[in-house]
């Protein structure tokens, strides 16, 4: 399982200007908000479901609460300061946030849920940092680990960073209606032109025949043996 923030405690001299015991990126306003915003609205949960997961919180009490939100949500129970309450009570938790006076207290820190995506971003971005920082912190970590190796080190690196930026990788979708009609015409030209690959061909009549030519959605990894002409090739 992946580190959360308050378990994390550098064991390594950090990098000049950084401060371990800095309080990392945070808006407790903002967690307040959305929390607040799901229960004057139940279906505003459907906006942010992409934007924020259960562990986005940087208060672990808010983490609890929403998680207890998706569960009633998904179980078409209201998220009112009873139902949640219920819910979290069932899992010894309810006292552990503040019970459900604090419950009532968030549902009075927003008058209406209309800028809800606007919080989420806020947390989001936050959480995003907060993530950045950690992995920062284990790669600074690892780099003073001197006898282990260096290209294991770059490797754990890179796979780090990765994983943050995966976490919040934006995917833009189109509607089918947008693309259908450029589908339609280069199906078209394909069937005209029976002779036309789909791809980009390689001038390799045989792999040409194989592969249609080089597609644009494909990974192409090319080996084999030095001096062979993968570098033309490509």
């Amino acid at each position: 399982m992946a580190k959360e923030w308050k378990e994390y405690k550098p064991k390594a001299a950090p990098a000049q200007n950084y401060d371990p015991l800095r309080t990392p990126p945070h808006n407790l306003e903002a967690e307040m908000s959305i929390l607040g915003s799901l229960m004057l609205e139940k279906d505003a949960v459907i906006k942010i479901a992409d934007l924020l997961k259960v562990g986005d919180f940087y208060k672990d009490d808010h983490n609890l609460i929403y998680e207890s939100m998706l569960e009633l949500y998904e179980q078409r129970e209201p998220l009112d300061v009873l139902s949640i309450s219920n819910k979290l009570d069932e899992k010894k938790l309810l006292e552990k946030i503040g019970g459900s006076s604090y419950l009532a207290s968030l549902v009075g820190t927003v008058p209406s849920a209309s800028h809800i995506v606007h919080y989420a971003k806020v947390v989001q971005k936050k959480a995003l940092l907060r993530r950045l920082i950690l992995a920062a912190s284990e790669i600074i970590e690892a780099g003073f680990r001197e006898g282990d190796d260096v290209e294991k080190i770059l490797d754990e690196a890179e796979q780090k960073l990765f994983a943050v930026s995966q976490k919040y990788i934006k995917q833009d979708f189109m509607p089918i209606r947008s693309i259908l009609e450029a589908a339609f015409n280069r199906i078209d030209e394909l069937h005209r032109d029976g002779n036309k690959f789909r791809g980009i061909p390689t001038g390799f009549v045989d792999l040409d025949n194989i592969l249609a030519g080089l597609q644009k959605s494909d990974l192409i990894i090319l080996a084999a043996r030095p001096s062979v002409g993968k570098t033309s090739l490509a």
